[in-house]
């Protein structure tokens, strides 16, 4: 289902990210800390829900970027290497290359933090903290298969916080260097005019789609967890 293309909500705004985008991104945000914080400090059961949910969510993901929104879609910024590199080499040379959501780098950024998230979370299901708690998928491996699952997925998130500082240095870079506020139209959905193409049309699928497909996907969390 769809609605009507994107047309300007002002003279100078233009709505580039739907809310399901949205919602997706500032919630994978709080639940890679709630993670890292319940892991370090031994809450074992929130850090398992904590985990399910990203699974759920990274479900999700996977379906809006085959059936959401123009600029939700992987089809829309998942390029190849060759025009990542011609994008980089341009904005080297102080050019400047306007694209209404992702841009070819920070696509192919989105993709590794998703592919090293869905890794991190697969590999969570199989792991054991050594003591009491075990992942709800464990005892479908052997302990030698578990404890190794385990050293994978801490080398996992050390590659995650690798990631989310390249990220952050180059949402920094695009706001202090080139001028261009990444952060603001993730929180409201709308750019400015000067930071999107000309004429670009974006078709923003139905909530309704975005509502059956985290159903669909909290459905597979569910069957995991019991």
């Amino acid at each position: 289902m769809q609605t009507d293309p994107a047309t300007p909500v002002s003279a100078e705004h233009v709505r580039v990210w739907d809310a399901p985008t949205r919602l997706f991104h500032w919630s994978i945000v709080a639940l890679v800390f709630l993670s890292w914080l319940s892991a370090d400090q031994g809450y074992m059961r929130v850090h398992l829900w904590s985990g399910l949910t990203l699974l759920a969510l990274l479900l999700f993901r996977l379906g809006w970027g085959l059936l959401g929104s123009t600029t939700a879609r992987f089809s829309d910024f998942l390029h190849p290497p060759r025009k990542v590199l011609a994008y980089l080499r341009t904005h080297a040379r102080g050019g400047r290359v306007l694209h209404a959501g992702h841009n070819p780098a920070g696509g192919l950024m989105v993709m590794a933090l998703l592919a090293v998230l869905l890794a991190q979370v697969l590999t969570g299901l199989f792991a054991n903290d050594g003591l009491k708690f075990s992942g709800p998928l464990a005892l479908l491996v052997s302990d030698d298969a578990s404890d190794r699952l385990t050293r994978v997925h801490g080398i996992i998130f050390n590659t995650i916080l690798v990631l989310v500082w390249l990220h952050v240095v180059a949402v920094g870079f695009y706001h202090f260097v080139k001028g261009d506020n990444l952060v603001g139209p993730m929180v409201s959905g709308k750019k400015h005019r000067a930071h999107v193409p000309e004429g670009v049309t974006i078709i923003f699928a139905h909530p309704a789609l975005a509502l059956g497909l985290f159903l669909a996907s909290a459905v597979v969390m569910a069957w995991i967890l019991f």
